[in-house]
């Protein structure tokens, strides 16, 4: 059976918030999605018979107006198409990079009352995930 990762464990979360929080940082998204939406049942959306798609598309309806008043912007998104290194079945049906002018933004978007509420869409809608903390650099030459 895969390991699924939906949300944070609590090492993880506690390791983030040990890392500087007035520097900006740049969050990795891969996301794959559930063939059918899982909500809670007693959720407005249970009855719906979401994809988890459609319920990801809820998520970011309810989340964007937090992420945008804490200066969140995504700057590149995609469309996975395959993976060339790494296990076959490491499939992703998104792919983006948020940047939060700091990582204390990121913290106050996450204990944010409407960003709670808006979770439930993602927690209903992702199979597995990813998202990697990354300290933005100024370009140069060269992959390193």
């Amino acid at each position: 059976m895969t390991h699924t990762h939906i949300d944070p464990d609590r090492a993880a979360f506690d390791a983030f918030k040990s890392l500087p929080r007035d520097t900006p940082i740049e969050m990795l998204n891969l996301v794959r999605f559930r063939d059918a939406a899982v909500y809670p049942a007693d959720h407005a959306c249970a009855a719906e018979q979401l994809t988890g798609a459609e319920a990801y598309r809820h998520y970011g309806k309810a989340s964007g107006p937090v992420f945008a008043r804490i200066g969140g912007t995504v700057v590149w998104s995609g469309d996975p198409a395959l993976v060339l290194i790494g296990p076959a079945d490491e499939v992703w049906h998104t792919a983006f990079v948020a940047r939060y002018p700091t990582a204390a933004a990121f913290l106050e978007m996450v204990t944010d009352d409407a960003y709670r509420a808006a979770v439930v869409h993602r927690q209903a809608a992702v199979a597995t995930s990813r998202l990697i903390r990354c300290a933005p650099r100024e370009r140069r030459d060269g992959f390193a």
